[in-house]
């Protein structure tokens, strides 16, 4: 009996290639209309705002739009007296001060959601009688739209009629009510609580998926082995989920960066809670001012593409020493 040949190794690679090409290939022309709609939706756009953000433009003025370069964004004049005096939007103390907000915001609001999303997650991920319903149950916050979840929250944080402050009040934490939507000490705390309120069920939802995928044989070689629980979340669980905890806190982190409606619903023409999105529309619409808007908006983009590219690269960083 004769043997079948093998193909050659040079075929056998000229194969695997082939195959990779019709792969590569394949997942090109599938992705092809997702590139498209994204150029369309959110590409056009957002080199219109590049473009406008270059020139004089005002919202009865954009046809008729001058370049100016640079100067929504920095320009000066120098007075006889040799004074410079500086304009655009980076010597803009509303500007910083609206910058400063946003990260305030971002860094309390994602650190918080994370560590009591984690908890939940823990818990769900656990087992128990009725851990469906509870699953279920722990989504609703943030299924309700935004704006209502503002809302609904303004009327529990009302100084007369807030419930907020009568349960307050009745546990003796306060002695008197409080504004906390209208009090500039108060509004960012309060802007915080309704985000951490809506937005933890999202964390959650991350980090269980991430908990699902972990072993099961790991937590039983653990328990056979006497390992303290606190020791094998931190040598086990946290390690096995830090990428579904990345992906949580880099989507958050991009959500809370362009916040609005919360803070436009909830403390408008506020400027301890003003965010760069609420600048940035103000600019745009309510002062007539749509360069200097869109020279905002343009920053706000920089920014979250900055910190986004700045924490993907970190997180590769760990990832490839980790496997090393």
């Amino acid at each position: 009996m004769t043997k079948n040949a093998s193909p050659p190794p040079a075929a056998a690679a000229m194969t695997g290639s082939d195959l990779q090409s019709e792969r590569l290939r394949a997942a090109w022309l599938f992705l092809a209309p997702t590139f498209l709609t994204l150029a369309l939706v959110a590409g056009w756009p957002l080199v219109r705002t590049v473009w406008f953000s270059l020139t004089d433009a005002s919202l009865t003025s954009l046809s008729d739009a001058q370049f100016v370069g640079l100067k929504n964004y920095l320009s000066w004049i120098t007075l006889s007296s040799g004074r410079t005096i500086y304009r655009g939007l980076l010597a803009d103390p509303a500007w910083w001060g609206a910058v400063w907000n946003t990260l305030k915001f971002t860094l309390v609001s994602v650190s918080v959601e994370t560590v009591l999303g984690l908890i939940v997650a823990l818990v769900l991920n656990a087992e128990f009688k009725g851990r469906g319903i509870v699953r279920a149950a722990i989504l609703i916050p943030w299924a309700i739209p935004t704006i209502v979840s503002a809302r609904m929250w303004a009327w529990m944080m009302n100084d007369q009629f807030g419930i907020l402050n009568d349960m307050m009040l009745s546990l003796g934490l306060i002695s008197q009510k409080i504004a906390w939507t209208a009090n500039p000490e108060t509004a960012m705390t309060a802007v915080l609580i309704v985000d951490v309120w809506k937005t933890t069920p999202f964390m959650a939802l991350l980090i269980l998926a991430g908990l699902q995928m972990v072993p099961k044989d790991m937590y039983e070689a653990a328990k056979v082995d006497g390992i303290h629980p606190i020791k094998v979340f931190w040598r086990v669980t946290l390690p096995m989920i830090r990428p579904a905890l990345m992906v949580a806190v880099i989507f958050r982190m991009l959500d809370a960066m362009r916040v609005f409606d919360l803070i436009y619903i909830l403390t408008p023409n506020n400027a301890q809670t003003r965010t760069m999105s609420v600048l940035a529309r103000e600019n745009l619409f309510d002062f007539d001012k749509f360069a200097y808007g869109a020279a905002a908006s343009t920053m706000l983009f920089l920014i979250i593409a900055s910190i986004t590219i700045i924490y993907m690269w970190l997180g590769r960083v760990n990832t490839d020493g980790d496997a090393r």
